[in-house]
This record gives structure tokens, C-alpha cells and sequence, in this order.
């Protein structure tokens, strides 16, 4: 699975307790006329409202078709779903360089990010003082991979062909990506090649 599809699952996966099975039995619908309906099996469907497993989103769409109801019927009177970032690595701030290795989704220290925008968000540790002005070695920063759009000023994670990263300020006229630093010894940053924009960075936290 993806980078991006593992942090839309684990988003997903923190809103509990679905409607569904209300919904469903108000209709007069059987758990298994629904599945055959949705075109999911009849145990994945009961998995679904027990809270054993909780559907993405596109499930919850076709579910909420096969009830005639809008699918967020589905996940109301419900708390605001808590979302979290699994802290799956470090990134260079400094010069482009590829994570040596990564933590499981599954595994890594996951952290609450509840108040954020929805998006599939990953965090990072940042290694290195190119950001330090925001972000200082050490800290957090926290990554939406929905958002790839270059806004100048914004800051983003940035990925070349070969896997090595950076974390920089994006800035345009001409288009470069650079440093925020109390260390003047770092430079903007030109890529030579294709670039892809991980995602772009709209928190940094540190613990005191």
C-alpha cells in the first residue's frame, strides 16, 4: 500500500461507532440485503457495525446509496473524529537526503492532530537547523499529503527521483526552496530533475 493510502486508512479509521446499523434496520433492510446492495460481503458489512473494522469513505458513500441517505448520515451525533499523524521517520533539513529507514505505519507513536484540517497527514522528525527559525532540530512537523499545491512562503517536503528529501520554504521568482535559518550558511535550494512535493508542512511542534 501506498504512503498516501496507509495515512488515508489510519485518518479514516479513527471515526467509530457509525450509524449504520440504525439506519439500516429503521429502513426495514436486512444486513444481508445491504451487503448484496453495497456489493460487500455479509461479514465485512457486520464487521462495519460492530465497529470491528471501520470503512473508508468511498464504503461509506456506496453504503449510504444503497440506504438513500447521504453518507455523512452515516457518522452523525458522533464526537469530531480524532485525527492522527503516525510519526514515521526523520527529514533532512539541510540538504536533500534519503531516510535511511522508516517506522510501520502500524507501530509508529501516533500523534493526536484533532484540531487540524482533514487531510492524510504523516509526521516527521526534522534532522539538521536549515528551518530552525520554525522548526528546530529535533522538533516535529506534522505533513498533509493532500496538499501538494506550491504557494509561495508556504513550506513543504519535497522528494527527488531518488528518495531524498528535504523540508524548506518554497519561493518563486525563480522557483527554489529555502531555508529559514538562524545559520547563514545555508543555501536556497534549485532542484536539477523532476521534484515531487511530498506533502506541504502546516505545523512544527517540539516537546519542552
Amino acid at each position: 500500500m501506498a504512503l498516501e493510502d496507509k495515512a488515508g486508512a489510519l485518518d479514516i479509521c479513527q471515526m467509530a461507532k457509525y450509524q449504520i446499523g440504525k439506519i439500516r434496520s429503521a429502513k426495514g433492510i436486512t444486513q444481508q440485503a445491504l451487503a448484496a446492495r453495497v456489493g460487500i460481503s455479509d461479514s465485512q458489512l457486520g464487521r462495519f457495525d460492530t465497529g470491528e473494522r471501520e470503512p473508508r469513505v468511498s464504503e461509506l458513500m456506496r453504503i449510504g446509496d444503497a440506504l438513500g441517505v447521504p453518507w455523512t448520515s452515516l457518522i452523525e451525533d458522533q464526537e469530531p473524529p480524532k485525527r492522527f499523524a503516525p510519526l514515521i521517520s526523520w527529514v533532512s533539513a539541510g540538504t536533500l537526503v534519503a531516510p535511511e529507514a522508516s517506522e510501520d505505519f502500524d507501530t509508529a507513536r501516533q500523534i493526536s492532530i484533532d484540531d487540524l484540517t482533514p487531510g492524510r497527514w504523516i509526521a516527521l522528525r526534522v534532522d539538521g537547523d536549515s528551518m530552525d527559525r520554525i522548526s528546530p532540530p529535533d522538533s516535529v512537523i506534522l505533513v498533509n499529503l493532500d496538499d501538494k499545491l506550491l504557494v509561495p512562503n508556504a513550506c513543504y517536503v519535497i522528494v527527488t527521483e531518488d528518495g531524498a528529501a528535504t523540508y524548506k520554504r518554497f519561493r518563486s521568482n525563480p522557483d527554489r526552496f529555502a531555508p529559514v535559518s538562524t545559520n547563514s550558511d545555508h543555501d536556497d535550494i534549485f532542484p536539477e530533475g523532476a521534484v515531487t512535493v511530498l506533502g506541504r508542512v502546516r505545523r512544527s511542534m517540539i516537546d519542552m
